[in-house]
């Protein structure tokens, strides 16, 4: 298993860009939740949490895939470094809004702007891998790294956030975000010898086409999978919590967590005859059968067990959707695509959480999972609608 990692972190830059991407996308999973825990606990009011904190979602989505047409046209470097500055700057007037308690809409358009300027770290990765590694088998490999460093982010960020920001002051985890943010971004401007060249474009040249056959549908797919993402965040909050151990929804989550990030080492290791497509479809549906079994309801330990099963089909699946973006994407274009599923993720996790919210107060116990189960029945069908052949695009 570990010869194929070694052989794509055999090439030069490799470990180094991957290590520091790591890093510099840890603000991901932090950021909503710091801007939550800080508004509440400054003012009290978890309306106005939920409004920065929407505000900050809606300017990333927003603005995600242009900053990834900007990366495949003028290359990532000039890209990142203005991206690191700015969203440095407006992150620092977004803490210092709320904590001054400067009048809104401030904290609103400070947060619609650190959003917009975040930085597009697992795009722009994953660009790198795709042109530093040759062949399917490693591209295959090198993205399940970055899916497993997903995990990795998904897992760590919320507890630092939280324990920063409620051990020392409420502004300390957003205040790490950004360091960590900043410094990581900027160290990856420094390693441009890995960065995919920039395809700048002339009145005189046309663009190659985006295959949206293919694209539009994972875009699709992927807001149905972030709201499956933020309505299973929320559901099993909500159940632990009918159980008598709100405590555990923590632990809950976290096996769901680690089964994704074993199947995602595992998955990397293995040779593959089937296409991406097929992958990505074949693994959506089991994503989407497992949850089914949710509302039935087994008790916090059948509970567990359920999540670690379902959670080892998303790793294989995203690793899947990202080879098939790869394979039928123009070089010239691909960072822009990468970025539409990236950004698409994001843009479920709220209305997906909400749903789930306004279930969860009026049910009791794991009925609230029906969100989940329809956002993963709505995923399956984009899945399935995707063209096998996008060249007539």
């Amino acid at each position: 298993m570990l010869e194929s990692y070694r052989r794509v972190f055999a090439h030069h830059g490799s470990a180094a860009f991957s290590v520091t991407g790591l890093v510099a996308r840890l603000p991901i999973s932090m950021m909503t939740l710091g801007i939550v825990i800080l508004v509440s606990e400054l003012t009290g009011s978890y309306g106005l949490a939920g409004q920065v904190s929407a505000a900050f979602v809606i300017g990333n989505a927003v603005v995600a895939i242009p900053h990834g047409r900007l990366a495949d046209r003028f290359g990532q470097t000039p890209v990142l470094f203005v991206d690191a500055l700015a969203w440095a700057l407006a992150t620092g007037l977004l803490v210092t809004a709320v904590t001054e308690d400067w009048s809104r809409p401030l904290p609103h358009l400070f947060a619609v702007l650190s959003g917009a300027t975040m930085p597009q770290i697992g795009s722009m990765v994953r660009g790198r891998w795709a042109n530093l590694v040759d062949g399917d088998q490693e591209r295959h490999t090198a993205f399940a790294v970055e899916a497993v460093a997903d995990e990795v982010v998904f897992v760590t960020g919320p507890a630092l956030v939280t324990f920063l920001s409620t051990l020392y002051a409420p502004q300390t985890g957003l205040l790490v975000a950004l360091g960590l943010g900043t410094f990581g971004t900027l160290a990856l401007v420094a390693q441009p010898a890995t960065a995919p060249p920039a395809h700048p474009v002339t009145e005189s040249e046309l663009r190659e086409p985006m295959p949206w056959a293919r694209v539009v549908p994972i875009g699709i797919a992927a807001v149905a999978l972030g709201a499956l993402f933020g309505g299973l965040e929320v559901g099993t909050v909500a159940v632990a919590e009918d159980a008598g151990h709100k405590a555990a929804s923590g632990a809950l989550l976290a096996v769901f967590s680690f089964g994704s990030l074993i199947a995602g080492v595992v998955t990397g290791a293995v040779r593959w005859r089937s296409d991406p497509l097929r992958r990505f479809q074949s693994g959506i549906a089991l994503l989407s059968i497992g949850l089914f079994v949710l509302p039935i309801g087994f008790g916090l330990v059948g509970l567990g067990v359920i999540l670690f099963v379902i959670g080892s089909a998303l790793a294989p699946t995203l690793i899947a959707v990202v080879s098939l973006l790869e394979s039928s994407t123009p070089r010239s274009r691909l960072t822009e695509a990468m970025a539409v599923f990236q950004t698409g993720v994001s843009a479920g996790l709220a209305p997906g959480a909400f749903l789930t919210g306004l279930v969860a107060d009026h049910v009791q116990g794991a009925t609230t999972y029906w969100v989940p189960v329809g956002a993963g029945v709505l995923t399956l069908v984009a899945a399935l609608c995707c063209r096998a052949a996008p060249t007539s695009d």
